[in-house]
């Protein structure tokens, strides 16, 4: 994906701070009740993202109401900054919707935000800055740069809302997640990295 997809991408990807916003100036069940509403609009909407004869007929009915070049240029956009394996597959923002909702319901409120702002911001952070500056790289085509970009981002935000040695732990937590891509998905997989390992620090210690 080139720079400037992967731009548009990470633009897209950071309305996820939408959920952290959302909770710190609310509580758990409302915070709870956005995130399954978003998610009950993705999966509805996901069929037709997909399908392409459902695009189709959707066109159609709509056709009076909306004029055919904004629906074009709308595809054109999705299309762009969806990768590979999404276009026929379930796309990142429902792995996103899916994990914020599990750390929200089963963590501690300061864990749940940050661990949703890291993997938010984290992940654009280790992607622009990899992709920019990246000049080691390794086998897996993660660079260096980026790396230590999510690591840094997650470690100041973290540092907001928790002591350094619990800070620290997310942000390596996540950083490992991030890098490794964890199945089923690192829009999954990293929220949930980065809360359990500050959980059980915690508990540990």
């Amino acid at each position: 994906m080139s720079m400037k997809r992967e731009l548009k991408r990470k633009a897209l990807h950071l309305t996820g701070l939408i959920v952290p916003a959302v909770y710190t100036v609310s509580d758990r069940t409302f915070t709870l009740t956005f995130i399954g509403a978003a998610m009950v609009a993705f999966l509805i909407l996901e069929p037709f993202r997909i399908v392409e004869a459902f695009r189709d007929k959707i066109k159609k009915i709509l056709r009076l109401y909306v004029q055919e070049e904004v629906i074009s240029t709308l595809e054109k956009n999705i299309d762009e900054i969806t990768r590979e394996e999404e276009r026929s597959g379930i796309a990142a923002h429902i792995y996103f919707a899916a994990g914020a909702f599990i750390v929200v319901y089963f963590f501690p409120r300061d864990i749940a935000i940050g661990a949703i702002a890291v993997a938010t911001v984290g992940d654009a952070m280790a992607a622009i800055i990899g992709k920019t500056f990246g000049r080691y790289r390794f086998r897996n085509g993660k660079s260096v740069e980026g790396s230590m970009a999510y690591l840094i981002s997650a470690l100041a935000i973290l540092l907001l809302l928790m002591s350094f040695p619990y800070a620290a732990v997310g942000a390596l937590a996540g950083m490992l997640a991030e890098f490794y891509d964890l199945p089923p998905d690192d829009n999954f997989s990293n929220q949930l990295a980065v809360a359990m390992s500050i959980n059980l620090f915690k508990v540990l210690v």
